[in-house]
């Protein structure tokens, strides 16, 4: 895969930056947002492939995106195919400052040092070229106002910014009503990216769980994936505890 083109967790991370405070918008979606947006770029390559609510590996060969390589390597590994609640909401999070460092190398947005309280050091990211975030956002404003369908890079977009709550910070306000209603509308325009949103937001909704067998059963499957959320992805770094004195990302 060339660099030529951006890929969906570029381009759903730099909607959310904000280009006036360098803060990203819905912090703890975008995490899982990422996860799924990752999904559907591998899906895109041709690397996975849906098997109902579950993803495949089909294709294992590297894609040339590091950051996506270790992502199909650890489904691989899986052997089976995986639910994309369980990848999604389970060893996935983490992903905004992997995305965001990503992001700096490649020259795209660059690190602001700062303060949060005047003690606590933060960091904060500008993008380099805000073309780039004005092109992105044209792609979903002429998809919402054309009701031409569009590509399936730029709905499945639309389906993740809607499934993390992006809605509200692209189109606020009571004007931006009937935009967010046609970017949730987007969803359908592509099956991979609608299994990814849905499960996204099934993760934000609690509903990570294995599939119903009974009350006892759910209920020891709901204490499972609350652990299985609360564990790190193996190679992420983690994100800094409320109140820890290391330096924090400014959300």
């Amino acid at each position: 895969m060339g660099r030529s083109r951006r890929t969906l967790p570029e381009e759903l991370l730099l909607l959310a930056l904000d280009p006036a405070t360098g803060t990203t918008a819905q912090p703890q979606s975008l995490d899982l947002g990422l996860a799924g947006a990752q999904l559907v770029e591998l899906a895109l390559a041709g690397r996975i492939a849906p098997d109902g609510d579950r993803i495949a590996v089909v294709v294992p060969r590297p894609t040339g995106d590091p950051t996506l390589d270790c992502a199909l390597e650890l489904l691989r590994r899986r052997g089976a195919p995986v639910r994309a609640v369980h990848w999604i909401g389970g060893p996935r999070l983490g992903l905004r400052q992997t995305y965001l460092s990503h992001l700096e190398r490649c020259g795209m947005v660059h690190a602001v040092a700062g303060q949060m309280c005047g003690v606590l050091p933060t960091t904060r990211y500008q993008a380099t070229d805000n073309e780039i975030s004005r092109e992105i956002r044209a792609r979903l404003d002429s998809a919402i106002r054309t009701g031409v369908p569009p590509d399936p890079r730029t709905a499945a977009l639309a389906a993740l910014a809607h499934a993390v709550g992006l809605g509200k910070h692209l189109y606020p306000g009571n004007e931006g009503r009937s935009s967010r209603s046609r970017l949730r509308d987007l969803i359908r325009h592509d099956p991979m990216g609608g299994l990814v949103a849905h499960a996204v937001m099934d993760v934000q909704n609690g509903a990570a769980a294995q599939p119903r067998r009974g009350p006892a059963a759910t209920g020891r499957q709901g204490a499972a994936g609350a652990r299985a959320v609360a564990e790190p992805a193996r190679g992420v770094p983690m994100q800094p505890h409320r109140g820890s004195m290391a330096r924090a990302v400014a959300h």
